[in-house]
C-alpha cells in the first residue's frame, strides 16, 4: 500500500483501482471501522449569522486594518480536525475491542488470563475475551476446544454455540464442534446451560451431546484432558468425530472411503505420531490406511 492511500481515501480522492488495492490491505478493516465510528460523533451547534454579526463589530471597531493570511491556519486546522477525529474513533474502537486468540491446524496454545487463570486452546480453535474489562466480568467465547483452570473469584463463564458454562473457580475441559458438544468437570463444579436446561455437572463427570442428544459419563477426579498430553482419546464416539480431530491434530486429509462414519470408536490415538495415530485407528476397527503426502485413505481391508 503506498504511504499516501489513507489521506487520498479520507478525501475521496482514490482512483478505483487505488481503492481496490487499498481494501486488500491489512489496514483497511482498522481503518473502516475507526472511520464508521467517527460519522457517529457530533459537533456542537454553530451559528454563523451570529458569527458574521461579531466579526464585522470587531471589524468596525479597529482603527487600522491588518491583512492576516489564514490559509496556512486553515490547512492546519482541517488536518488537525481529521486527525482528533481518528484519534477518537480509535479511542471508543479499540477501547471495546475483544481481545481473540486463534489456534491453526495442529497447534495449542497456553494463554494467561489477567487474574492468573490458565487456558490450553487445542487446535482449530477460537476464544475472545475483553481485557479491559476483565476485572468486572470474567466472559469467554469459545469457538472449538479449550481446558480451563480457573482461579477462584467472581463469576466465570464460557460461551459456545451450544451452550454456556459457569464456575466460580475450578478445572474443565469445553468442546464445541459442528454437532458435537462436551463440558467435563475436573474439580469443583460446573454449571452448564444447553438446550434452554440448566444442570449441575461435579467433579468425574462428563456431559456430551451429538447431534443434540445428551449423555453423561464418568471421567477421572482432579485428572486434565488427554489431547494436553499430546493424545486424543475417545469412548464410544461416532468415527467422524473421531477422524476431525485426526485431520486436526495432525493437519492432513482423510477420505474414508466406504466406512461407515457412525459406527463407534472407543481407543486413543498420538497428536504428534501421524503413523502411530492412523495404526492406533486402523487396527481396532479392524480397516486399512493409505497415506500419500498430507492424504489419508481408510478403507475395508477386504476391499482391493
Amino acid at each position: 500500500m503506498q504511504e499516501n492511500y489513507l489521506a487520498k481515501w479520507l478525501n475521496n480522492e482514490l482512483t478505483e483501482l487505488e481503492l481496490e488495492e487499498f481494501k486488500k490491505s491489512k489496514e483497511f478493516a482498522a481503518y473502516q471501522r475507526i472511520a464508521d465510528t467517527s460519522k457517529k460523533l457530533q459537533a456542537p451547534d454553530f451559528d454563523s449569522a451570529k458569527a458574521w454579526e461579531l466579526l464585522q463589530e470587531s471589524k468596525g471597531k479597529q482603527e487600522t486594518p491588518k491583512v492576516i493570511s489564514i490559509s496556512p491556519f486553515k490547512a492546519f486546522l482541517r488536518v488537525a480536525a481529521v486527525i482528533a477525529v481518528l484519534l477518537t474513533g480509535a479511542y471508543f474502537y479499540f477501547g471495546t475491542l475483544d481481545k481473540t486468540i486463534i489456534t491453526k491446524l495442529a497447534e495449542n496454545k497456553e494463554i494467561s488470563l489477567p487474574d492468573a487463570s490458565e487456558i490450553w486452546l487445542n487446535a482449530e480453535s477460537k476464544l475472545s475475551y475483553n481485557e479491559k474489562n476483565w476485572d468486572s466480568e470474567r466472559a469467554i467465547t469459545l469457538d472449538g476446544e479449550a481446558y480451563f483452570n480457573v482461579a477462584k473469584g467472581k463469576k466465570f463463564t464460557v460461551t459456545t454455540a451450544q451452550g454456556t458454562v459457569t464456575v466460580l473457580g475450578t478445572q474443565f475441559n469445553v468442546e464445541n464442534r459442528d454437532g458435537f458438544f462436551e463440558v467435563t468437570c475436573y474439580e469443583g463444579l460446573v454449571s452448564v446451560l444447553f438446550n434452554d436446561e440448566e444442570f449441575k455437572l461435579p467433579a468425574g463427570n462428563s456431559a456430551i451431546a451429538i447431534n443434540g442428544r445428551l449423555n453423561k459419563s464418568k471421567v477421572q477426579i482432579n485428572g486434565r484432558p488427554s489431547w494436553v498430553n499430546k493424545e486424543s482419546s475417545f469412548r464410544s464416539i461416532p468415527v467422524k468425530f473421531v477422524i476431525s480431530e485426526l485431520e486436526r491434530q495432525h493437519n492432513i486429509e482423510v477420505i474414508l472411503g466406504d466406512i461407515d462414519e457412525n459406527q463407534l470408536f472407543t481407543g486413543t490415538f498420538s497428536n504428534t505420531d501421524l503413523d502411530l495415530a492412523l495404526k492406533s485407528i486402523s487396527t481396532p476397527l479392524k480397516i486399512s490406511f493409505k497415506l500419500e503426502d498430507n492424504k489419508v485413505l481408510f478403507y475395508e481391508e477386504s476391499a482391493p
